[in-house]
């Protein structure tokens, strides 16, 4: 928290100066070097060090965008303290367009905070953990769904921690999923640390889509706001926020046929009790499957696969109260969500963002 040269990767970045810089992390068969890209723009004044991270998971591409805006946007004399922009964690994943280390199929984003004795996803988190993470303040890690998938912009952070909670409110995703994370996460790892950080989950893996980038940088200058990295900026508040509970609130739909899948909610993503989500049928129409919602809730996130296996999960879903069902629905009546589930879950602008210091009662 106090100004100064930092020193990350092998590298020390003097107070007032911006650098870019290639760390190398691990080698392939070849001896050639991994080598994540990272950009550091160290302040003139004192601030926390924020981390921002992309592509823990090689084929989730909006992240890497993301960061990529933020490490050209912001220079050393605009930011008070330091942010460190990871711009590709797993480069094997990312260069192999995978969502895993390939070849032995080791999942990252399990291997937090690593081994530097262990296996490449081990070694390769306990050098991103130490050389960078351990370092900082607090943290943003972007992710989108898997292939196959989408999911709705939204916020995963452990709201037990007042300091978390803090960082995923100021974010200002009005969808919030609360929980811990799942062992060896980089976010799970990094609270338990006292270096409160969130996941930000955003729409499909493998493009860029430019609503939820576009909202994205908004949301990561509100956060900066709010910890005072740019004091004069104010924090937003999206307008309506549902905190997700760990309880019963939110489930995964699951088939209970094999067949085939044709979506039939939307185009915005509040849907009512007893509506038709999904139908499966077989080649002959013979037998047909209809999966309705079991309340009125959101569609969050959803398999986006023609085709399903007997307990496949086709939907994640949230049921709400009426209070935030009645602005959902006023949103629909203005048109926010006509092109939501044709354009991947994407908001179409955030136009209901509202510049002040804190958000309302809630």
């Amino acid at each position: 928290m106090t100004a100064g040269s930092i020193s990350l990767g092998g590298q020390t970045v003097e107070a007032g100066e911006k650098r870019t810089f290639r760390f190398e992390c691990s080698e392939t068969y070849h001896g050639d070097p991994i080598e994540i890209p990272v950009t550091v723009i160290n302040g003139e004044s004192d601030g926390p060090r924020v981390f921002l991270t992309a592509a823990v998971h090689g084929d989730e591409l909006n992240g890497v965008k993301i960061v990529q805006e933020v490490a050209n946007q912001y220079a050393p004399e605009a930011i008070d303290g330091t942010l460190v922009c990871l711009h590709v964690l797993n480069v094997p994943g990312f260069l192999a367009q995978q969502r895993y280390v390939p070849i032995y199929d080791e999942d990252l984003n399990r291997s937090f905070p690593g081994n530097s004795r262990s296996t490449m996803a081990k070694r390769l988190a306990n050098t991103i953990y130490e050389e960078f993470i351990s370092k900082c303040d607090l943290g943003l890690d972007f992710h989108t769904s898997t292939r196959n998938r989408a999911t709705m912009y939204h916020v995963r952070a452990d709201m037990r921690d007042p300091a978390v909670e803090r960082v995923a409110r100021a974010f200002g995703t009005s969808v919030i999923l609360d929980g811990e994370g799942s062992a060896g996460t980089l976010r799970r790892v990094a609270c338990s640390d006292g270096i409160p950080t969130v996941t930000v989950e955003m729409g499909r893996a493998l493009r860029f889509q430019t609503a939820h980038l576009d909202r994205a940088l908004h949301c990561v200058a509100s956060v900066l706001a709010e910890h005072d990295v740019l004091p004069d900026r104010p924090v937003s508040w999206p307008g309506w926020t549902r905190v997700i509970a760990r309880g019963g609130e939110k489930r995964w739909l699951r088939a209970d046929n094999a067949g085939l899948v044709e979506m039939e909610w939307g185009p915005h993503p509040l849907v009512e009790e007893g509506d038709t989500l999904f139908t499966i049928s077989d080649h002959f129409k013979d037998h047909v499957e209809v999966v309705r919602a079991p309340s009125t809730g959101l569609v969050i996130g959803v398999s986006e696969n023609a085709v399903t296996y007997p307990g496949h999960p086709l939907c994640h879903f949230v049921s709400l109260e009426e209070e935030t069902v009645e602005i959902i629905r006023d949103d629909i009546e203005q048109g926010v969500f006509d092109v939501y589930r044709v354009g991947g879950f994407q908001w179409p602008e955030p136009r209901w963002y509202t510049e002040h210091r804190s958000e309302p009662d809630r």
